[in-house]
């Protein structure tokens, strides 16, 4: 008969780092085991008055038994410490309700059966946050009920997207949504927009500058804004997917929140899939913000490279996706770049292949430049070098003094050209304009102005200027024009819209 005894104590080393298995008996039975820990519990960083959870997952035949006990203090109060299985997840949790300071602590988990014991240990850090708690304790917002979409209606996500988004990405929010035809419900944005203003004028006194989320350079994802409390106590809370989020002030924690003068930056550090979701932050129990972090399954098929130029050339920089996206982001060192101006930035047809263009590079414009995609990223150099002209070499040109004007009349680069659209699609016509002052555009149709109308899409980025129908019908038939004016004169451009029946 075999011993079967604590006191044989055999030391056993674990596949998990940090757990250690005692085995309590020289031989182990056939189809037996002793308990191990398949996924250790974590060390928790977690805000004064929060929820702390610490998860286990334990093996060994028989199941062994989980329990939990602390350095410095006694877990026997079941109002401040909660353990349960959760068979779904095959979890042990120990739930720590309403943290306080002196709960900070180092604490250990047992898995034990008949046949050994495995312990890890972990630790519970409290951070004294900044916010306000509720004094009478009625407050308990642990969940938030996230808008439900009935049949029939927008969904209620993409409408707190677009309340919190700046107008130029309603476009492409609406896109990721399956909306090609929004405009039809802006006006209700507008309605629903006022009443979200009014709201939150009761907490906040000035929201502003806000930048959805994005993944940085640095591997972190990040978004902020300006914010004006009317009381500078009030509860500022983050939410996933409906579901209250710790967070402290240690950018070393998973959840952060900086906070420079009226600036708030939140953060998570080294996101992962299961980090993608639905983000809200509240003041008390009125949302300010609303940002969607997407995780895409995507790769770098092609990553972009090292580019070297002569001051004043462009440079381009591009890659090539393993999936289709709408938009990566593009940043110079920690600087998320935007289209416009200094920076072109593209998408191909099949939405593979993005391009980053630098226009007229100067010295300013080395560094290190990042195209990241989900939460992969690929990084290159670009380096400017001086142009020099040989036969100039020991010549010194003194700059004259004199007046130098650019103004210049409107005129097109490129003019529109005649198109023809079966009914029912889309149609999209462009042409390129130049002048200084810029030129202001109009468009007609049938020389009727369309400028302020609603059925059309009408934009001008960098000179090019376009107008799209979303549905064309036999009524948008016709000529349509464009005519570009300055101070210094006036220009125009037509062409012929022909609508074709239904194919």
């Amino acid at each position: 008969m075999q011993k079967k005894t604590k006191d044989l104590a055999i030391k056993k080393r674990s596949r998990v780092p940090g757990v250690m298995i005692t085995q309590f008996v020289e031989r182990l039975p056939a189809g037996k085991s002793t308990p191990d820990f398949s996924r250790k519990p974590m060390t928790t960083n977690v805000q004064e008055g929060k929820k702390a959870f610490f998860k286990a997952m334990v093996s060994g035949e028989p199941p062994p038994a989980v329990t939990w006990t602390r350095n410095k203090g006694e877990m026997d109060d079941q109002e401040k410490y909660s353990t349960r299985y959760d068979k779904r997840a095959q979890e042990h949790v120990l739930e720590i309700v309403n943290v306080k300071l002196e709960q900070a602590d180092n604490y250990k988990c047992f898995a034990t059966n008949e046949y050994g014991q495995a312990v890890c240990a972990v630790t519970l850090n409290v951070v004294e946050g900044f916010k306000k708690k509720p004094q009478n304790g009625t407050k308990s917002t642990r969940k938030k009920q996230l808008p439900q979409q009935k049949e029939g209606e927008i969904d209620p996500k993409l409408l707190e997207l677009l309340l919190s988004a700046p107008k130029k990405d309603y476009e492409r929010i609406c896109l990721e949504f399956g909306i090609t035809d929004f405009r039809w419900f802006l006006k209700k944005l507008k309605q629903i927009k006022k009443e979200r203003e009014d709201e939150q004028s009761k907490v906040v006194e000035n929201l502003d500058n806000i930048k959805q989320i994005e993944v940085k350079p640095s591997g972190r994802a990040e978004f902020s804004f300006d914010m004006k409390l009317r009381d500078p106590n009030s509860e500022v809370n983050l939410y996933k997917d409906g579901t209250l989020i710790p967070y402290d002030d240690d950018k070393n924690s998973k959840h952060s929140l900086q906070k420079t003068g009226i600036n708030y930056l939140f953060s998570i550090k080294d996101p992962q899939r299961e980090d993608a979701g639905f983000y809200q932050v509240d003041v008390e129990e009125t949302n300010v913000l609303t940002t969607d972090f997407q995780v895409p399954d995507v790769e770098f098929v092609a990553k972009i490279k090292n580019s070297k130029v002569t001051e004043n050339e462009d440079a381009v920089f591009q890659c090539v996706l393993s999936t289709a996206l709408n938009k990566i982001t593009w940043s110079k060192e920690d600087a998320s770049l935007e289209h416009g101006g200094k920076y072109e930035i593209t998408i191909s047809e099949d939405k593979l292949t993005h391009t980053l263009r630098i226009k007229d590079c100067q010295m300013a414009d080395k560094g290190a430049y990042y195209a990241i995609a989900g939460i992969t990223s690929s990084s290159a150099s670009l380096t400017a070098v001086i142009a020099r002209d040989p036969k100039r070499k020991f010549k010194v040109d003194m700059p004259q003094m004199k007046a130098l004007n650019f103004e210049s009349p409107p005129s097109f680069i490129i003019p529109l050209k005649r198109r023809t659209a079966p009914e029912g699609y889309e149609c999209y016509m462009s042409c390129a304009v130049k002048g200084d002052p810029g030129p202001r555009v109009t468009w007609y149709h049938n020389n009727i102005s369309l400028n302020t109308n609603t059925n059309y899409h009408i934009t001008n980025v960098c000179g090019v200027c376009s107008l799209l129908i979303l549905r064309v019908a036999p009524k948008d038939n016709g000529e349509y024009k464009v005519i570009i004016e300055n101070k210094l004169g006036n220009a125009e451009s037509s062409m012929t819209l022909n609508v074709r029946g239904k194919l």
